[in-house]
């Protein structure tokens, strides 16, 4: 699990993408030069892609309502923990996912020209959107199960009584 403050950032899913672009890149480059045929992708891929981002969803919605305080059944801390670590895990699944498939359409633009090579590149799109799909549901279930430090200190506040005013000037002393 991310344990920054923010968590994992759109910036570190970029970075996580690149990475895996190249290195995959220039794996398949050896592996193409080695004489050996390079596997296509498949659009079996294409629903488990929309499986895990959708069930990412239904699992962050619980969550999602105990944060905001509209939950109707309790949510287990630890279920909750899960759900953020499998988010964060998702997004940068998502993130490696992504830039395989770019690597696999930067492999085959020299010869999208012949019509076997284009439907390789469509799949492969898709797939790509796929993945930025799972890493989008990643981040939105990470920012469903944030908790914000304002809303401990208005919880506080609120305890004692007091105005954010008070608790203004009383940071100015």
């Amino acid at each position: 699990m991310v344990s920054t403050p923010h968590g994992v950032r759109v910036r570190l899913l970029l970075a996580v993408a690149l990475v895996a672009g190249l290195v995959s890149w220039v794996g398949l480059t050896l592996w193409g030069q080695s004489g050996r045929q390079v596997p296509s992708a498949s659009w079996a891929a294409a629903p488990i892609l929309l499986a895990v981002a959708v069930g990412l969803v239904l699992a962050g919605r619980p969550v999602r309502r105990l944060v905001q305080g509209t939950a109707t059944k309790p949510v287990h801390p630890l279920y909750a923990a899960r759900v953020l670590s499998l988010a964060q895990a998702a997004a940068l699944t998502g993130a490696a996912v992504l830039g395989w498939y770019a690597a696999q359409v930067v492999r085959l633009l020299p010869d999208v020209d012949v019509p076997s090579q284009q439907q390789d590149v469509l799949v492969l799109a898709v797939l790509g959107l796929g993945a930025v799909l799972v890493s989008a549901a990643g981040l939105l279930v990470q920012h469903w199960c944030r908790v914000d430090d304002d809303r401990d200190e208005r919880d506080e506040r609120d305890r004692r009584g007091g105005s954010r005013d008070d608790d203004h000037r009383e940071r100015q002393r």
